[in-house]
């Protein structure tokens, strides 16, 4: 939905209710039904509580396999198969994990919906997991860890923070994992992942669309009811001390000619408030060129090529990372002394309501846009119902982000954006060029 600027100009934007129905299948199954008849189209998909933190730290990577394995093939849905029924029928899919959970989905003409509840539940009931699917995905995934981390410009920047920045808790690896782990594996491993964490009592299903909700719960029933609960998952709880001295460290990228410098800070879990306030604060420092950060380090002084903000929100912490590429004759130690004193002065002076009034409108215009597809409003249902643990944030969220003050944005960076409480990574490039 594309919104004018008359419209952002003019304060806070009506943004529309989503209605949305949820219950609990005996199994342990979680369901939330959003009927939206405006366009031909359902989607059903199906989040799982599992993501790279539930890992064995011998065995990293597996969620991140296992949204590729679930896809080599069922007990009714032969191996290569899945794809071509999904096309065959109309309809698109996909899948993607993080730390915290995994999500698969299919998008269908409303006719199909009970084709694409039928595939999900296949998925759980009884995906048939063997030596040929697990070696067949294994190289899928080696080649996924080349273009994304190993041959990509500045593509170990995020493994490097995560290793420096939790010392004890899962989010120090990455969700790609080690191809040593995956190499290593038995077959059984992976089976006993799989009975561990796809089971209806970890999950919920959304369907989102056009669809009659009576014959749905009815179909819902049929394919998802008889699944068995699985044994009920007992999670750790991984506790990091707070940073107290800057942590320094130095990175080598064989990719890349120009350095960067990173900054990160750990921060609290996305479902706090101060996780909000930091959203607004990345957005102040780096969203777009009238943001701080670029009008004054890349535009008035030259001194950067690329600057950024960003904070990787998780739902039991996160991190916020700052990160430029110098300019020469500037160095790394220059922006970042530039940046520190664009953190000083959101320490120290508060914001003012046109900043404020803007910011607002920015994610007025974000939340409208996140809900104006069914795939970002069944995205959205899962993650608040999964992660939050409030499905009706999906409509008052917004109001969160409304309430922020410039005192809180102020009271935040003073709280969390310490140089006594970061990493400062020196990403360097290689001193020995060749490549391994």
């Amino acid at each position: 939905m594309a919104l004018s600027a008359t419209l952002l100009l003019g304060g806070a934007l009506s943004a529309q209710k989503v209605d949305f129905e949820e219950y609990n299948l005996d199994n342990g199954l979680h369901v939330i039904l959003q009927n939206d008849p405006s366009a031909p189209v359902v989607i059903t998909s199906v989040m799982y509580h599992v993501g790279a933190k539930d890992e064995n730290p011998e065995r990293t990577g597996f969620a991140h396999f296992f949204e590729h394995l679930l896809f080599e093939g069922t007990k009714n849905i032969e191996r290569g198969e899945w794809f071509k029924i999904v096309t065959a029928n109309g309809g698109t899919n996909n899948a993607n994990t993080t730390e915290d959970r995994t999500y698969y989905y299919e998008v269908f003409p409303s006719n199909n919906l009970e084709l694409g509840l039928w595939m999900e539940s296949e998925r759980m009931r009884h995906p048939i997991i063997n030596q040929i699917g697990v070696d067949t995905q294994n190289e899928v995934v080696k080649e996924e860890k080349r273009l994304r981390y190993d041959n990509s410009p500045y593509g170990q920047m995020i493994p490097e923070v995560k290793k420096k920045m939790f010392t004890n808790h899962p989010y120090r690896w990455t969700t790609i994992g080690s191809m040593d782990h995956l190499d290593a594996a038995k077959l059984e491993e992976f089976q006993a992942f799989n009975k561990k964490f796809y089971i209806p009592n970890n999950a919920v299903l959304l369907v989102a669309g056009d669809f009659s909700a009576d014959q749905a719960k009815e179909w819902i029933q049929k394919y998802f009811g008889p699944i068995e609960k699985g044994t009920s998952i007992k999670r750790e709880t991984f506790v990091e001390k707070p940073i107290t001295e800057t942590i320094k460290a130095k990175f080598e990228d064989s990719n890349i000619q120009i350095p960067m410098i990173v900054a990160a800070y750990r921060t609290p879990s996305m479902k706090t408030r101060d996780a909000r306030v930091l959203d607004f604060i990345s957005t102040i420092l780096s969203d777009g060129k009238s943001s701080r950060l670029y009008k004054k380090i890349v535009d008035d002084k030259k001194m950067a090529l690329q600057i950024g903000a960003f904070s990787y929100s998780q739902e039991d912490y996160g991190t916020y990372i700052l990160y430029g590429l110098p300019q020469a004759p500037s160095t790394s130690e220059n922006i970042l002394t530039e940046i520190d004193s664009e953190i000083v002065k959101l320490q120290t002076d508060l914001i003012s309501d046109r900043e404020l009034q803007k910011l607002q409108n920015k994610y007025e215009n974000k939340y409208v846009n996140s809900n104006a597809s069914i795939e970002g409003i069944a995205d959205n249902l899962a993650t608040y119902y999964m992660l939050y643990e409030d499905v009706n944030l999906i409509n008052t969220e917004i109001d969160l982000y409304r309430s922020i003050t410039p005192e809180e944005i102020r009271a935040v960076a003073k709280k969390y954006l310490n140089p006594n409480q970061r990493l400062v990574l020196d990403y360097v490039p290689s001193s020995d060029k060749a490549k391994k």
